[in-house]
């Protein structure tokens, strides 16, 4: 197991889906928010602004960008993420989905809604985990996750961020969005210093608030999967959508589009 994670760690994302662990890319901070920047001024075909008229600041986001961004590949490559990633799995590989940036400049008072991941992608498993990590440090507009919610029996319903309707037809299958505070439920959140990274499986419910410090909230995203990560279908475009990928349900993602990146 390496250094960064306890025992405890690997149970409690297991338990909880959702874990802090302190310092994952504390060497290389500065490579993330040179790619970021990179990122920020050549943005790829899915980045998004997501304000609607007259909202203050701006929160922007791209992903999928790490085969031309070379800073990203580098932390990928050198970074202990993988191996991380692989014990709070308990998985003998670790393939790459993908990377996320997510930036809310300061005064960006929209938060980010209530969300789980594992509805928008086409994977399902146990064995699946995301890292969010600041490059600035964070309080109050640092990632909030819900305890547990990774093992409800339904899904959450994905809706779009700006038009606010539902992603897909089906929305009989999911459960309609709640409000963690309102409702009382388990919310972690944490502070936490550029590096630091929280690990949460993607059906684990998340959301955070908007970013009125006077500084930048810039985060950076890290998508994985293990053994039992399987493509599934969905109603409709998924989000990443990787046009032209040609799997079947049950396969493995193919590994010439998602590496394989760490192996025990």
């Amino acid at each position: 197991m390496h250094d960064l994670v306890t025992a405890a760690d690997v149970e409690a994302f297991q338990r909880d889906g959702v874990v802090l662990i302190k310092g994952l890319f504390k060497d290389h901070v500065e490579t993330l928010r040179a790619g970021i920047e990179h990122n920020m001024a050549e943005p790829g075909p899915y980045a998004a602004e997501n304000l609607k008229e007259g909202e203050g600041g701006r929160f922007f986001d791209d992903y999928c960008n790490w085969q031309r961004i070379d800073e990203f590949q580098r932390v990928i490559e050198s970074s202990p993420a993988a191996e991380v990633a692989a014990d709070l799995m308990g998985s003998n590989t670790v393939q790459l989905f993908h990377d996320h940036v997510l930036v809310k400049e300061p005064g960006t008072s929209k938060p980010t809604p209530w969300h789980q991941d594992g509805p928008y992608y086409f994977v399902e498993g146990r064995q699946l985990v995301s890292f969010w990590s600041p490059v600035d440090p964070v309080t109050e507009a640092s990632l909030r996750c819900v305890a547990g919610s990774h093992a409800w029996p339904k899904p959450v319903l994905p809706t779009r961020w700006l038009a606010e309707d539902s992603f897909y037809p089906n929305e009989e299958d999911y459960m309609p969005v709640p409000d963690p505070d309102a409702e009382g439920m388990d919310v972690r959140e944490w502070a936490m210093e550029p590096g630091d990274a929280v690990a949460f499986h993607y059906g684990t419910l998340h959301g955070a608030r908007g970013n009125v410090a006077n500084q930048r909230r810039r985060a950076f995203s890290l998508r994985l999967m293990g053994d039992d990560a399987r493509y599934v279908e969905r109603p409709g475009r998924t989000s990443p959508p990787f046009p032209g990928h040609d799997m079947q349900p049950g396969q493995r993602l193919r590994e010439d589009w998602f590496p394989v990146i760490y192996r025990r």
